[in-house]
């Protein structure tokens, strides 16, 4: 609580009085604005980002998992080749999602008793960081109900009601239920229904079910990654700032905001680039451009292990003031869970470090002690060079342990990933791939100790000749 009255002093001070805009001051050279401009772009990717999927996700469209805000929207099946809302999908567990608005007053959550059912409801601010988790791991199965409140309420909360302080007025909650296959749709669909969200002046009464409301323009086609890759530098800033004023930023960031305000960014004000000064608008722009291919290619610094898997590091849910991470991870993965809930291997390259391609055929070959080490589930999930499912004939985009599997004789496991079908006897075990360049991850939920910290990693995906 401490933390956040002396964010809200900072920021109070910051707005009181009189701010030192760019023009007031000796204007920052061009070279300055962009090596500033770098950071912020960085900084400031998630915030956009989540901005962007919030729009899409609460207006009208045939699409899934839409609702208004404070509302539970269910994903009732798999998401399939069509499904676009946020890169990298699971094909694991059935979401419920709910977008919310704690600014005028708490919100209450009301989760179902899923029995020995595995689920996680992580909760994340505007800046895609995981605050808190409800679920298998860290409530239990059980149930239960808490107060979601905004990061300046001091009201007075129900006997009993637990109390989670967010970061930002805003922010999403994104459940994951696990899922056994489409036989198993219609249980989780009941557990679904047990979720519930109402503001607290409403709790215990009829609340009719609100329609998603249409904005046209709000663009319901293009996913949300790409719409920000297609900003001009001056509607990306512009609408950092608007976002801004009502999601604050976190104490640890004081730093990042004084360099801001060096080229005219401030919390709580609306920025015009054209209005900046002509250096500032020129670094700016050739900054944007140059932060978001920075973002793209963090990749490439990220060290492969022994088989040529990507390790994305433990620094997944919770970032702390390393910015390119937590922007990296939102554009590869918005929503990734803490690795305590799950962790995400990935691999590019096979066996001879080659690209990974429908071309080619592999098999991924675990033996019977290597099989990865989950106290949940695990499996294997393919996706295009757009992060997204590709369509294939049996529509299937992952395989696991959940799958009817047909382990080797020595208990060993064979999983075949290729374009054309390895034939009916191997089918159990295939997961297509695309005709054209594709990536892997590997999900384990609930991993044990050796899998969080390196002890344990993948098998090469070998190349076949």
């Amino acid at each position: 609580m401490k933390m956040f009255l002396a964010l809200a002093a900072m920021a109070a001070a910051l707005l009181a009085g009189p701010v030192k805009a760019a023009a007031e001051a000796v204007p920052a050279t061009e070279e300055e604005a962009y090596a500033i401009g770098l950071e912020a772009y960085i900084y400031a990717y998630p915030m956009v980002l989540m901005e962007v999927t919030r729009r899409v996700s609460t207006h009208a469209s045939e699409g899934r998992l839409r609702a208004p805000m404070n509302q539970f929207a269910h994903m009732k099946t798999y998401p399939d080749a069509s499904f676009k809302e946020v890169v990298r999908p699971n094909a694991d567990t059935l979401y419920s999602t709910l977008w919310f608005d704690v600014g005028k007053e708490p919100l209450i959550l009301t989760l179902p008793d899923t029995a020995s059912r595995y689920h996680v409801v992580p909760i994340m601010d505007m800046w895609s960081e995981v605050f808190a988790a409800l679920g298998t791991r860290t409530t239990g199965n059980g149930g239960g109900t808490a107060a979601l409140v905004g990061p300046r309420w001091a009201g007075k909360l129900p006997e009993g009601v637990r109390i989670i302080r967010s970061p930002t007025e805003q922010g999403w909650i994104i459940g994951r239920i696990q899922t056994n296959g489409a036989a198993d749709y219609d249980h989780v669909h009941e557990l679904q229904a047990g979720f519930a969200a109402a503001p607290l002046s409403q709790w215990g009464k009829s609340r009719p079910v609100q329609a998603v409301s249409f904005d046209p323009d709000v663009d319901m086609k293009t996913p949300p990654v790409e719409q920000v890759a297609q900003m001009t530098p001056a509607a990306f800033f512009a609408l950092f700032a608007e976002t801004l004023k009502r999601n604050p930023p976190h104490a640890s960031d004081y730093a990042m905001l004084l360099r801001m305000e060096r080229i005219g960014l401030v919390p709580g004000q609306s920025f015009d680039l054209a209005a900046a000064h002509p250096a500032v608008e020129r670094g700016l722009t050739r900054a944007a451009a140059d932060a978001h291919r920075r973002i793209a290619e963090r990749r490439r610094g990220l060290s492969l292990t022994k088989n040529g898997w990507v390790a994305l590091g433990n620094a997944l849910g919770v970032y702390g003031n390393d910015y390119l991470q937590r922007a990296f991870i939102s554009f590869t993965g918005l929503g990734a869970l803490p690795p305590e809930d799950a962790i995400y291997p990935m691999v590019p390259l096979d066996s001879e470090g080659k690209l990974l391609t429908g071309k080619a055929r592999y098999i991924l070959h675990f033996e019977k002690e290597e099989l990865p080490p989950a106290d949940a589930f695990w499996s294997l999930t393919m996706y295009g060079p757009d992060q997204l499912f590709v369509a294939n004939p049996i529509d299937r985009f992952a395989i696991g342990d959940r799958d009817k599997l047909k382990f080797n004789a020595d208990g060993s496991l064979d999983l075949y990933i290729q374009n054309a079908s390895p034939g009916a006897e191997k089918e159990a075990n295939w997961l297509p791939a695309p005709g054209g360049p594709f990536t892997m991850n590997l999900r384990l939920y609930l991993p044990r100790r050796e899998a969080i910290d390196g002890g344990w990693t993948p098998p090469p995906v070998q190349r076949l000749p």
